[in-house]
């Protein structure tokens, strides 16, 4: 099944899960900063603490700024705002974006593969964000 962009259509019992829109905004900018593997897990009510994540990396500190600052700038751009917290920028290394119901996680590569948030959320249902960027735009 695939998720829904929040605020798309009204969702029912039956309905596939919502993804925010700026889970699908920060990954499509990752991406446009070469983010090496993005995902977006879509939480919905499994972690109480967000409606997705969106992890990516980058293979070295500057790359995962750029991945930061154009994350930043295309959410800010949709309209999403700034993000109510940054951690992490200083080092480099693990840069967490936090927009609320939203979580972003740039990772330089060595730091993504030691702690593994893929593994640790994998029963949280992936979204093919590039599929479903596409279905939003047609509504």
């Amino acid at each position: 099944m695939t998720p829904t962009v929040a605020g798309a259509e009204p969702a029912s019992p039956d309905s596939p899960p919502l993804v925010p829109a700026t889970a699908l905004v920060a990954a499509r900018a990752a991406d446009s900063k070469s983010g090496a593997d993005t995902v977006v897990f879509c939480l919905d009510e499994q972690a109480g603490i967000a409606g997705a994540f969106v992890i990516t990396s980058g293979q070295s500190v500057r790359q995962v700024r750029s991945i930061v600052d154009e994350v930043e700038r295309k959410v800010k751009g949709s309209g999403g705002g700034a993000p109510l917290q940054v951690e992490g920028l200083d080092d480099g290394r693990w840069v967490l974006l936090d927009y609320g119901d939203v979580l972003v996680h740039v990772f330089l590569d060595e730091a993504r593969a030691f702690y593994d948030l893929e593994h640790l959320w994998s029963d949280a249902p992936r979204v093919a964000w590039s599929e479903v960027g596409v279905a939003a735009a047609r509504h």
